[in-house]
């Protein structure tokens, strides 16, 4: 059996994979390493400090070591952390979100990329920016940050109001854009709720987890 291991700062995130991991390949055994202070360090310093970097490349090579085929990083405040660790270790060291920029890609030229924290919108332009260059391609992207929000989720606990600041952000997004890219694991819950939207409004989760068949050619 093919081990997977997934690098987890947020603790929303946990059961929405778990359960892709069932769906989509469950002939793997996910392997979770859980660390939430690792968010609360990159949301305090503004982006991922020495001690975080030093946390996710121990954790990626445990990972290796545990026997692990391939890592996910769940978590897009740390993805650039993910290419760093990735010169440590032998297996691959996979972004859940850049199956995502590739379809934005595909889905049209103006790529809102909505995100609550600052620290998850910088990584996540920068990733379907790259992504653009990659390509060749004729496309921008246009930061939508929803102010607010994460202080509601995080220091309030109050998540409706979580949701109703980021579905305003998304709403403002598609009057903007030709595809709408949902930045942060958290945001799964409301993509039930964009699929009426008038331009497609994508999350990273389900292409995220999807690659890893391809990958591990299994």
């Amino acid at each position: 059996m093919k081990k997977v291991g997934v690098i987890h700062t947020f603790l929303y995130s946990v059961e929405a994979l778990k359960e892709l991991f069932a769906e989509l390949l469950p002939e793997v055994e996910m392997i979770n390493i859980i660390d939430d202070s690792l968010l609360k360090e990159v949301l305090a310093n503004g982006g991922p400090t020495t001690a975080v970097v030093r946390r996710i490349c121990n954790y990626a090579q445990e990972l290796e070591n545990l026997g692990c085929d391939l890592i996910l990083n769940q978590c897009s405040s740390v993805g650039e952390v993910a290419d760093i660790a990735q010169k440590l270790i032998s297996i691959p060291y996979i972004k859940v979100d850049s199956p995502m920029a590739h379809e934005a890609i595909r889905l049209g030229k103006k790529i809102g990329v909505v995100a609550t924290a600052y620290t998850t919108l910088g990584p996540s332009v920068r990733l379907v920016e790259t992504t653009i260059k990659e390509l060749g391609a004729d496309a921008v992207v246009n930061e939508c940050f929803a102010e607010g929000a994460y202080d509601a989720l995080l220091k309030e606990g109050n998540k409706a109001k979580h949701d109703a600041i980021l579905m305003a952000t998304i709403d403002k997004a598609c009057d903007e854009n030709d595809v709408v890219c949902l930045a942060q694991g958290s945001m799964i819950s409301l993509v039930e709720k964009c699929k009426d939207k008038p331009v497609p409004v994508i999350h990273s989760f389900r292409s995220g987890v999807a690659q890893i068949r391809d990958i591990l050619g299994s």
